[in-house]
């Protein structure tokens, strides 16, 4: 009985999360929604992310935003993402060692 529970709640949980894959496909949106959509991903990491900068070291936040900044300016110079990464945890942690911030 509790497998079919299960299985019924796999379902159930499924069936919305297939759909969509095999509607979207078929559809074809105009130009200006595609770009809306394509933004989506970018907007939710920024919404995850900057708060998060803000609280790397809670009683420094101007060195999260130092390193977000140096993450950016990094970005902008089409560095490879392990680069940026690199970079932006590089800057946290000397920005860290320093005393006088």
């Amino acid at each position: 009985m509790i497998f079919l529970i299960i299985l019924g709640m796999a379902l159930v949980t499924m069936i919305p999360r297939i759909i969509p894959a095999f509607i979207v496909d078929h559809l074809i949106f105009k130009d200006w929604v595609n770009r809306f959509l394509n933004a989506i991903p970018y907007a939710a990491l920024g919404a995850l992310i900057f708060p998060a900068i803000l609280y790397v070291i809670p009683d420094k936040p101007i060195i999260g935003l130092v390193g977000g900044v140096i993450a950016i300016l990094l970005s902008l110079m089409n560095l490879n993402i392990i680069l940026i990464v690199i970079g932006a945890i590089l800057t946290v942690f000397i920005l860290s060692q320093i005393n006088w911030l």
